[in-house]
């Protein structure tokens, strides 16, 4: 798919979400709700969105409340709906659980369009990403071009839904992205964006061009059987541990945003939620933490690393 067929494919996919997102919201809000809670996150301002974070205070809210914050989350789509001085580079968040009594027809209804809301999540991603044909340095303008101030990643997001869990807790995951990579890999990624000829804020294009010319180089140099690892560091995640005590099974979700939990007529399980308490770096007590395999930096920007 060319450029021009993406653009009407994007907008017409993301319409398609945003009506879904509004159905699914109606009828959760006609369901029995029989417990809620999210956690608010504190607000990212501009400016801060690179700063390490070390302490995270949550605001619980619980109940009616909880509710309506947590299906207005699912519609945060858009720059224009956070506050002005909030980053709009910094995922925002907003852990929990909404908690529902149905019968199997309402279960089998809501499943349909939180299936659907998710496809078309993921078709969005798959048209920016790999249909339109273009590179990661001109995804940001190709998005806002046609919809603008749309913030990809809360719209990237998917939804999970939850049958008769028996409990649901909430902690924080804070780990490293590792991914292995081959040289000829690296060495293929480098020379596109050496290729693509642009300017990359604060280098001009010329002085894009030589610092990509000089990594290429350096890769070049290093053995063909080299370990090269790409060692991202993520930002502390909000997560979800569900119990099912059917299968004796504890199952962990991401949870950027609420969960959306169905409990059925015939399921006795009254719902058992947690509370996700503050995150604070310095008290995190790791129970096993093996040893890391010794790296040693090659390319910083790209967080590329050798095995030595």
């Amino acid at each position: 798919m060319n450029k021009y067929f993406s653009i009407e494919s994007l907008t017409i996919c993301f319409k398609k979400q945003e009506e879904k997102l509004s159905e699914l919201i109606e009828l959760l809000m006609s369901y029995r709700l029989i417990d809620a809670r999210v956690f608010e996150l504190p607000k990212i301002e501009k400016g801060e969105e690179h700063e390490q974070i070390t302490e995270i205070m949550v605001n619980p809210l619980q109940g009616n409340e909880a509710l309506n914050v947590g299906l207005h989350f699912y519609q945060k789509l858009f720059i224009h709906h956070n506050n002005p001085n909030v980053s709009s580079k910094a995922a925002s968040r907003l852990p929990g659980a909404l908690c529902f009594a149905v019968n199997h027809p309402q279960y089998k209804e809501a499943m349909a369009i939180i299936n659907e809301v998710n496809q078309l999540k993921i078709e969005l991603e798959n048209i920016v990403t790999k249909e339109s044909g273009i590179s990661k340095e001109q995804r940001f303008e190709f998005v806002h071009d046609h919809l603008r101030g749309l913030i990809t990643l809360n719209a990237y997001r998917t939804i999970t839904p939850l049958l008769n869990p028996d409990s649901i807790n909430f902690g924080w995951a804070n780990k490293n992205i590792i991914n292995k990579v081959t040289k000829q890999q690296i060495l293929e990624r480098l020379e596109k964006s050496y290729n693509a000829g642009r300017a990359v804020p604060p280098y001009s294009s010329d002085q894009w061009a030589a610092l990509v010319a000089l990594e290429i180089t350096d890769i070049k140099k290093l053995p063909d059987d080299v370990v090269l690892k790409i060692k991202r560091p993520v930002k502390v995640q909000p997560i979800a541990r569900v119990w099912y005590s059917e299968i004796q099974k504890q199952v962990q979700y991401a949870c950027p945003v609420p969960v959306i939990v169905f409990y059925t007529e015939e399921s006795e399980i009254k719902p058992k939620l947690g509370n996700l308490s503050n995150y604070n770096a310095n008290a995190i007590k790791h129970k096993y933490k093996p040893k890391a395999q010794s790296l040693e930096l090659v390319i910083p920007r790209l967080h590329l690393y050798k095995e030595i």
